[in-house]
């Protein structure tokens, strides 16, 4: 899927990790639901923000009907599981369908890989017409008019090719703003919060700038060598500069946000004020000097936990007991050696302590593991149901306990998880360190899900 938010499973507490599944399984089952199994493929880690900016909004016993039990799923496992539903899921659905059309016309235009094939090209034409027609439906559903997307899709490639050495790479970036604009501007409309519009609107608008900018930066290499157009390249827009803007971006949200009133801050907070920056040092690199400082940390900001640590040294180095307080004192023999019970187990105790270890209890023997035929089968059961890649399961042949192939391979956590945890799972993070510049202006602790 693509999107630019990419929560590392190891940044999310597990209350919002069954938040952000909710919206995400809400998405793509409004998409099977209202335009057929064909587009769930428009399911996107970026649209689900739509669903959660408009559950965030609401009082909290509108959030608890906006929830219901879906049955299993591939996917999940063969899973059931709470997902999202009402209009923030299905605003989400139209806005990722409106946006699919136009990205699979991007790659017709481009002739990206399968789509410089005719045959490809044409089913990839009727797909993105069908597509723009079934958003328009189900955005009027929900009062929003999805022609503000495609007119601003329409644009680019105005814009693309008026595009020059020198000019800004704003320019080309501006349909992509309007379009994200409206689209979160109206989620305030449907939580009934007016007065949430103009910030949501001013988010979004830097969402899409983000968005567009980070896609180009990914793309520049690729672009380069393949010949195709990109708009760095085409206005000469250095990576320095564009990294800046996308960093402004970052600031310019995390501010937005402060003005959007939100009933429930926490999985909005760290999708548009975390992992949007995350999203920004996954393709420019960590930022020299920017780690956060926590109250673990001193002024430096150093993330090493046992710096100034009281007790580095030995307290009794060089004392007349060298090597304790006790080493060569009164109690240097046991005072309670030759006790009564010395050599005698205690009563009741059917174990002599000084005759070894007692007995383990005895162990109950697992399963034997599958013969090569049964254990086949298990892994064709597993595999076809999707439980060897997306959640825990049993070994096929050893029966083992282990987790889902995405989960073990899914991030590095040496990129992913920052000793800095701005993710405040560890409610920590930049609380009363803003004036240090923690987290550029952003209140962390208002992704805590521990209240």
């Amino acid at each position: 899927m693509f999107g630019i938010i990419r929560p590392c499973q190891h940044r999310l507490t597990d209350k919002l990790k069954t938040s952000w599944m909710a919206h995400l399984c809400g998405l793509c089952l409004a998409l099977r639901d209202d335009h057929g199994q064909l587009a769930r493929t428009a399911t996107n880690y970026d649209g689900l923000i739509i669903s959660v900016l408009v559950e965030a909004q609401r009082p909290a016993a509108a959030r608890a009907d906006g929830r219901r039990t879906a049955g299993p799923c591939p996917l999940r496992g063969m899973r059931s599981a709470e997902v999202a539903k009402g209009e923030g899921a299905r605003l989400a659905a139209a806005v990722s369908l409106a946006l699919a059309s136009v990205k699979v016309r991007d790659h017709v235009l481009d002739a990206d890989g399968v789509f410089a094939r005719r045959p490809v090209a044409a089913g990839a034409r009727v797909v993105a017409r069908r597509w723009d027609k079934q958003s328009a439906g189900s955005g009027s559903v929900v009062g929003f008019d999805t022609a503000v997307l495609l007119d601003a899709a329409s644009r680019q490639g105005e814009l693309e090719r008026t595009a020059i050495p020198g000019s800004s790479v704003l320019l080309v970036t501006e349909p992509t703003e309007t379009a994200t604009a409206a689209a979160f501007a109206h989620t305030a409309v449907l939580a009934e919060r007016p007065g949430n519009a103009a910030a949501l609107s001013e988010a979004g608008r830097l969402f899409g700038r983000l968005a567009h900018l980070l896609d180009a930066a990914e793309d520049q290499e690729a672009d380069d060598k393949a010949g195709a157009w990109n708009p760095l390249t085409a206005t000469g827009t250095s990576r320095a500069e564009v990294e800046r803007l996308c960093r402004d971006a970052v600031h310019g949200i995390r501010l937005a946000l402060k003005d959007v009133e939100l009933t429930d801050r926490a999985l909005t907070h760290l999708l548009l004020a975390h992992e949007t920056e995350a999203a920004v040092e996954r393709v420019f690199g960590h930022r020299h000097g920017s780690g956060c400082a926590t109250k673990s940390q001193g002024a430096t900001g150093s993330h090493n936990p046992h710096q100034g640590n009281p007790y580095q040294g030995n307290p009794y180095q060089g004392a007349p007991n060298q090597g304790g307080p006790y080493q060569g004192g009164a109690y240097q023999q046991n005072p309670y050696q030759g006790g009564p019970f010395q050599d005698a187990p205690p009563p009741g105790n059917p174990y002599h302590y000084g005759g070894g270890q007692p007995p383990m209890p005895p162990q109950t023997p697992g399963k034997p593991p599958r013969g090569p035929l049964a254990g086949c089968a298990m892994w064709v059961l597993l595999a076809c149901t999707c439980q060897l890649l997306c959640c825990e399961h049993n070994h096929p042949f050893t029966r083992e306990p282990r987790k889902g192939f995405c989960e073990r391979h899914d991030c590095d956590c040496c990129d992913c998880c920052d000793p800095c945890d701005c993710s405040c799972q560890g409610c920590q993070c930049c609380c009363d360190a803003e004036s240090a510049g923690c987290c550029d202006g952003c209140d962390c602790c208002d992704c805590c899900d521990c209240n």
